[in-house]
């Protein structure tokens, strides 16, 4: 009996060959993007539990923008409102494309909000004071950040194609997700009622880490 290998080129088998091999690299690059992001929160801001929450609070953010960019592309729910043809699926490079992204805008916030609660930490020393001094001198720039954001990414869902309607509304409803939910509200609460908790870092830890500072 004999067999034989076919080789078939064109649009079709190159797209099946990159979804395959983004389907087959996808767990590395999340595990890599996610041990980065702890190891730099847990360096910049020398506590465990504020570098987990994190990573934590950023994947809800990830999470929620592709959970609207399937209800709102692979399910069609907004093919009439922003006239688009459903393909049943979202873009094959789209998932690890903006897991990536979203993941990296969400670290931008986090490190803003975090590092500003870290600074009042060595102030007071009071978890509780932290987390209001970090909203009240960060909460306006965050706000402001973000709007602009969210108006340039749906301004693309609104004038772009198809890749550049996922591209458009999964960021924009990140950022919009990110900033007002999950930054401003989840990640204050959780961190209030950790109290002084919330910044412990065991002590090899402490002696291994550089000694980052935020006080003035």
């Amino acid at each position: 009996m004999h067999s034989s290998s076919v080789l078939v080129g064109g649009p079709v088998a190159e797209n099946h060959d990159l979804d395959q091999t983004l389907r087959a690299r996808a767990p590395l690059v999340i595990g890599v993007v996610l041990l980065l992001g702890f190891l730099l929160l847990l360096f910049a801001l020398q506590a465990v539990f504020i570098a987990a929450a994190g990573v934590v609070f950023n994947l809800l953010s990830v999470g929620a923008a592709f959970g609207v960019g399937a209800l709102a592309f692979q399910h069609g729910w907004l093919a009439g409102p922003m006239n688009f043809e459903s393909q049943g699926y979202l873009t094959s490079w789209a998932p690890l494309f903006f897991f990536t992204l979203v993941f990296a805008i969400s670290m931008d916030y986090t490190v803003f909000l975090l590092a500003s609660a870290r600074e009042h930490y060595e102030h007071s020393h009071d978890g509780a004071e932290a987390v209001r001094g970090s909203i009240a001198h960060t909460g306006r720039p965050i706000v402001a950040a973000a709007a602009v954001m969210i108006a340039v990414f749906y301004t693309f869902a609104i004038a772009g194609p198809l890749p550049m309607k996922e591209m458009g509304i999964i960021l924009g409803t990140a950022v919009l997700i990110d900033a007002f939910l999950v930054r401003l509200v989840l990640v204050p609460a959780v961190l209030y009622l950790a109290g002084d908790k919330a910044w412990w870092l065991p002590r090899w830890a402490d002696r291994m880490l550089p000694d980052v500072r935020f006080a003035h």
